[in-house]
């Protein structure tokens, strides 16, 4: 179907701010928001968390029953809307409801609702149910936004939201709806949880006041992530929609693969990725070379960064061609949002476009010599000045694999 999907509208509650600009900018002086976590548990933990005011969204009595999890997709999704201009519905902007979509990923739901549950001494809140399922981020910004057509929401780990924002441009390309709010929310950081995550040995460790550099993308010396939380929703419309409306557009998504590994639940495979990746150049009508930077999905482990490294070697090749693609891992700086990792990266992504300016591959002082001819981005404030296509990767526990590809105006 030729019909070109645009990127209208942007909004992140995002371990270094609300603003999706001022992030970025963060991002690109590679500010790291990893802070310890949890001085009570055996074992040091850091996280980069939200610094969330509830109350600028909603009341006491609204919140009863709505794990942050919800509350932050709230946030982001309405933060998104406005930043498209459709928050009102005034000057032209109106939509009809049912034209409306929630496309949401969300990989565990609210754990802070099911922590509680866990710890309250036998006094469970009765909401605890509405609280922690996994579509009540998708629900609430759907009782906010008075969102009356589709509300879906995709579970699929850490390429939940990837997803999402994938099947919602499916959906504006077949006519289904006019405006989609994709993206994802994930709010994980609870004591339960991490242990969980420090049991499968796969969290950075670090020392005294090292947490900040803990989590090294394709660095020798990584040792994991660090778990993030947060939310980002993008607004999708069709760019003659948009056009007609004289809203601005941050970027195009011009294509998207998925594929599965199908040989292993944890652990990557390399031939897998590179079939997402093939899929998603080949929609968008490019070539390799066409590509100038792979947020990468990077998540510090000793296995995933080198099968990331052969996934993109296998479709670049191992020659210039593979050289000229830049790639940094932001996850050093966010860390880790498992559901909502591929929309914060998204939105990262399109504003890397948006700005031809490429934040660093943070903490990364030697390369892991398996990941030789990665042409990472080593320096903070690095510009892009004839970069006119990007792609953020997203690959999931499960063997789920997801690419965005996004191009200029």
């Amino acid at each position: 179907m030729n019909v070109r999907v645009d990127v209208t509208g942007l909004g992140v509650m995002a371990p270094h701010g609300a603003d999706a600009q001022a992030m970025f900018e963060a991002l690109m002086r590679g500010e790291s928001a990893v802070r310890p976590v949890f001085p009570e548990l055996p074992k040091p933990a850091a996280a980069a968390t939200v610094a969330f005011d509830e109350t600028r969204w909603f009341t006491k009595l609204q919140l009863a029953g709505v794990d942050r999890v919800s509350q932050l997709a709230v946030a982001a999704a309405d933060l998104a809307m406005r930043d498209a201009g459709l928050s009102d519905g005034g000057n032209g902007t109106h939509v009809d409801p049912e034209r409306i979509g929630i496309y949401a990923g969300c990989g565990m739901g609210g754990a802070t609702a099911l922590e509680s549950a866990y710890r309250s001494g036998g006094r469970v809140p009765p909401l605890t149910i509405p609280a922690f399922m996994p579509n009540a981020p998708a629900s609430h910004i759907a009782l906010r936004q008075r969102v009356q057509g589709p509300v879906l929401t995709y579970s699929v780990a850490c390429a939940s939201s990837a997803i999402a924002i994938a099947e919602a441009a499916k959906a504006i390309q077949r006519g289904e709806i006019d405006v989609a709010i994709a993206g994802g929310s994930e709010a994980l950081v609870v004591p339960g949880v991490v242990l969980a995550w420090q049991a499968m040995q796969t969290l950075a460790t670090f020392q005294p006041g090292e947490a900040a550099s803990a989590v090294r993308p394709f660095a020798a010396d990584r040792s994991g992530f660090a778990l993030g939380e947060g939310a980002a929703f993008i607004v999708l419309e069709s760019a003659e929609r948009a056009r007609a409306r004289g809203a601005r557009s941050y970027a195009t998504l011009a294509g998207w693969g998925m594929s599965c590994d199908a040989t292993h639940l944890t652990k990557p495979d390399a031939t897998g990725q590179a079939r997402a990746i093939r899929a998603a150049l080949k929609q968008a009508g490019l070539q390799p070379r066409d590509v100038g930077y792979c947020n990468a999905h990077g998540t510090a482990t000793r296995i995933g960064d080198v099968v990331e490294r052969d996934a993109l070697a296998s479709v670049w090749g191992e020659d210039e061609a593979f050289g000229d693609l830049r790639v940094s891992s932001t996850k050093a700086l966010h860390g880790h949002l498992l559901g909502a990792a591929g929309a914060l990266e998204a939105v990262v992504t399109v504003l890397a476009l948006h700005h031809r300016a490429l934040p660093p591959n943070a903490n990364c002082a030697t390369v892991e010599p398996a990941c030789g001819g990665l042409n990472l981005v080593r320096e903070a404030g690095a510009n892009a000045p004839g970069l006119e296509a990007a792609i953020s990767n997203s690959f999931a526990f499960g063997g789920t694999n997801s690419v965005l590809v996004f191009t200029r105006q």
